[in-house]
């Protein structure tokens, strides 16, 4: 039924892992908090390490950028260069090697 008839404290952490809604996914550097609170919610989520292929198919199929607080598609990368291009990000594949390497400019790439 959703997020609705959960206790607070797994309702706070779906939150805070940007987990709002039924079906949403979302990429995590792990680390120590992070892992505590994949436990605390482990009943309402699946977790895992995805491959690079995974990570190529959800990027080209459902990648989304926030430009002036909208979300918009990701349709061609004029959208990842103007918005990421000082971070050393120009294309896709850029984006999609950032994500599956967890490199420094991680939390802005996801």
């Amino acid at each position: 039924k959703g997020i609705i008839k959960m206790s607070p404290k797994p309702r706070k952490v779906l939150q805070l892992l940007r987990l709002r809604q039924l079906h949403n996914g979302v990429f995590l550097k792990v680390n120590k908090p992070i892992l505590q609170m994949l436990k605390l919610v482990q009943p309402y989520v699946t977790y895992g390490y995805p491959s690079l292929k995974t990570v190529k198919e959800l990027v080209y199929k459902r990648g989304f950028a926030k430009v002036n607080k909208q979300r918009i598609p990701i349709s061609d990368n004029s959208i990842i260069s103007t918005k990421l291009g000082e971070k050393g990000l120009y294309g896709m594949e850029d984006l999609i090697h950032e994500i599956y390497t967890v490199g420094p400019h991680f939390k802005q790439a996801s």
